[in-house]
């Protein structure tokens, strides 16, 4: 059963771009298709059932690497210098090669996409320290283990969000997106804790070993998966000639065609930019501020998981509002995640700074499902995954600048300085969500308008 847009979603952009669905493609072009019997439930489709149980395991199987790996780097080295490089080389991979991974993701079928990136995961983090003792691993050769760890994950990411319009029908992209938010909640909370146990019993290498197996089971469960024969895109045609085109269409779609598409980037830009400088500055915050140690800094952790697992089932019931509400939700809980962060300045309570975490998981978690469903919504089906690969690289570039920049006022200004900064970049958030949010619904009244005057 095709499932066509409301006419609020169908006309919310007005003369901000182009309509939701290109000129090119059919009206239903990027909605699911397929038996919707058993739509009700609440993973939505059988497809997308299993694509959900697949990234439970995978986003385990990344929290338990992200910790063993860096213990194993530093475990290799003895260099904190060196252990940071290795998070530096895993976010390299979507800038440099975002764009090209787009063409990619639109021009080879999904599923192997995906299988293939979680095999190669597996292999890269798992097999490859198993076979290797660490008297024989050199610096050099685990660098180039993690860029290409880094690579298989850029891959992924996209190609993820591209997946979900071929399994769920459009008014339920964004409930898929935020169930898929949910697994990243569950691989914070649980992987972690898994690897931080498997470490002190078995050491750091044989934790890398085991969570191989991780990412070939969650390979399995995307086996079963069917998608759409239009999965791929329609031009199959060889060489650097086409791919060259296919990679100037992607960037002039998102940057050009489309001004939904490019606010939401520069959005994006603004939300990651502080986003990401609260996660990695979140010890120093716990230390600095709150005076905990590491195991507190590590249960304050859990909390912002639970945060962003509770905006995640919150965004279920929001699936199908229009992209003015779905706005006006990301707006307000912008500004409560600001709220929140400054809240963290006026407490040594850790029971009241759990509370303001929770605050700002929620915040922080609002925001990647409704994006992500607005891409899905406006893009054609062959066009997702490019237009996803240039929204990542943006969206990493910014979140590494608010890294450093952060970094460097609470090194230079002190903790409270920094805190107060990130507040501001999402009170900003709030601010431009809003303004968007304006400016649709006035779109959406004009062209009304004129509908009526056209019937009159």
């Amino acid at each position: 059963m095709a499932v066509t847009p409301s006419p609020a979603e169908g006309s919310c952009v007005g003369h901000l771009s182009a309509p939701l669905t290109s000129p090119d493609s059919a009206p239903t072009a990027n909605v699911y298709t397929g038996d919707m019997v058993h739509a009700h439930r609440w993973l939505l489709t059988r497809d997308f059932s299993f694509l959900w149980w697949s990234q439970v395991l995978s986003q385990v199987a990344e929290g338990i690497s992200k910790l063993a790996l860096l213990w194993f780097v530093y475990a290799v080295t003895g260099s904190p210098l060196k252990t940071t490089v290795i998070g530096l080389l895993q976010t390299l991979s979507p800038i440099l090669l975002g764009p090209f991974i787009g063409v990619l993701v639109d021009r080879v079928p999904k599923k192997a996409i995906l299988i293939g990136s979680d095999v190669a995961r597996g292999l890269l983090i798992g097999l490859i320290p198993c076979l290797v003792s660490i008297e024989n691993f050199t610096v050099e050769s685990l660098y180039v283990l993690t860029f290409l760890f880094g690579v298989a994950t850029a891959v992924f990411v996209p190609t993820l969000s591209s997946a979900v319009p071929f399994m769920v029908a459009r008014p339920q992209f964004t409930a898929a997106n935020a169930l898929l938010q949910s697994t990243t909640s569950l691989g914070i909370i649980i992987g972690p804790a898994v690897s931080g146990i498997g470490i002190a019993f078995s050491g750091s290498q044989d934790v890398l070993c085991l969570n191989a197996l991780t990412y070939f089971a969650s390979a399995a469960c995307l086996l079963p998966i069917k998608l759409r024969a239009t999965d791929q895109a329609a031009d199959d045609s060889a060489g650097w000639r086409p791919f060259m085109r296919h990679l100037l269409e992607g960037l002039r779609y998102a940057f050009l065609t489309h001004r939904t598409l490019l606010i939401l980037i520069l959005l994006a830009s603004i939300y990651t930019f502080g986003s990401g400088a609260f996660t990695t500055l979140f010890p120093v915050f716990g230390r600095q501020l709150l005076g905990l140690g590491p195991v507190e800094v590590g249960y304050l952790w859990s909390w912002l998981g639970v945060g962003l697992l509770v905006a995640s089932m919150g965004l279920i019931r929001l699936s199908a509002w229009n992209l003015h509400k779905r706005l006006l939700a990301i707006a307000a809980s912008s500004a409560l995640a600001g709220l929140a962060v400054v809240g963290l300045t006026w407490t040594d309570s850790f029971g009241m700074a759990s509370a303001y975490v929770v605050c700002i998981g929620i915040g922080l978690g609002t925001w990647t499902p409704i994006a992500w469903g607005i891409i899905q919504e406006v893009a054609p089906p062959g066009m997702v995954g490019r237009v996803m690969a240039v929204y990542t690289a943006m969206a990493t570039a910014t979140s590494m600048l608010g890294m450093s920049v952060f970094g460097w006022v609470a090194e230079s200004f002190g903790s409270i300085t920094s805190v107060i900064g990130i507040a501001g970049v999402m009170g900003v958030l709030a601010w431009g969500s809003a303004w968007f949010a304006g400016r649709i619904s006035e779109a959406g009244m004009a062209k009304q308008e004129v509908e009526d005057m056209s019937a009159a």
